[in-house]
């Protein structure tokens, strides 16, 4: 044993452990004070960061924004509030800014290019959530496609369609093209067509389908129900039936009106001609 103690002896000079000893000391006690203050910074930051959420917290509480809006900043802040006390804790321990911003921002392009796509919708549901074109309940219409906004997050819009079928469409896509909201304004207008024969008394089915209106509970009187000829098709006059209804029954008033024209036009011999064509045969002499 005290052979082998001696070989190390040999090898690594008591001295020179000494050197390597007292070195190591000299950087402990040289960092330790930044880290120290590390520490408190780290401690403190940690403190002010609840406090100012809370803050946040309750400010959101006292003000009507989006749910979604509201969660996104909250979520932001607290982010955006941590990474500067990381900051400030890492240039504490030594690390120079600028080499850290160097850094930082190398991996922000690197995350950007890669995740364009997601970016561009992470920044059209900002929009959306700022400026509100649409709200949860809705009825719209955009990329096609026409239903119900069942949800709206920080990347996509959820949207129930006619068929109870869910469409997912990117928000990039809905804040940098048409969207047409039909629950802006409480009431809407109706424009049915309606063709009846050229022989027809169209006198009599103005006077039917403004009689229908003025029955109907859902069709507001004011303004008035009017019908106009709207074109002389090939094989029908086409009547243009224009009313206003509250957005909750529109289609409902839509759907009953029709199908009160149809019994209205039978029962008062308006024909409703569908597409024909007269073939004229002309004999050769």
């Amino acid at each position: 044993m005290n052979q082998k103690i001696n070989q190390i002896k040999e090898y690594v000079p008591v001295n020179e452990v000494k050197d390597y000893w007292d070195h190591l000391m000299e950087i402990v006690t040289g960092i330790m004070p930044n880290i120290i203050y590390a520490t408190l910074i780290l401690l403190v930051g940690m403190w002010v960061v609840r406090i100012i959420n809370r803050m946040v917290h309750r400010f959101f509480e006292k003000k009507d924004y989006d749910l979604t809006l509201e969660s996104f900043l909250q979520s932001f802040i607290n982010i955006a509030l941590k990474a500067i006390l990381f900051v400030l804790v890492i240039t504490q321990l030594g690390v120079k800014s600028s080499s850290l911003v160097a850094v930082v921002g190398a991996a922000g392009l690197a995350v950007g290019l890669a995740l364009q796509g997601s970016l561009a919708n992470f920044a059209g549901g900002v929009l959306i959530l700022v400026f509100k074109p649409f709200r949860v309940g809705d009825f719209i219409e955009a990329q096609g496609i026409s239903g119900t906004v069942s949800e709206i997050s920080i990347f996509t819009t959820k949207i129930n369609t006619f068929a109870n079928l869910t469409a997912v469409i990117p928000n990039g896509d809905l804040s940098n093209h048409t969207i047409i909201n039909y629950n802006t304004e409480p009431t809407r207008r109706d424009n049915i067509i309606f063709g009846i024969g050229y022989s027809s008394d169209i006198k009599k089915a103005k006077d039917l389908l403004l009689e229908i209106c003025i029955h109907d509970v859902d069709v507001l009187k004011d303004p008035e129900p009017v019908v106009v000829v709207q074109n002389l098709g090939d094989s029908a006059v086409e009547l243009s039936l224009r009313y206003w209804a509250q957005n909750e029954v529109f289609w409902d008033a839509h759907f009953r009106i029709i199908e009160s024209a149809k019994l209205a036009f039978d029962k008062n011999g308006i024909e409703i001609p569908f597409p024909q064509r007269v073939v004229h045969q002309i004999k050769s002499t």
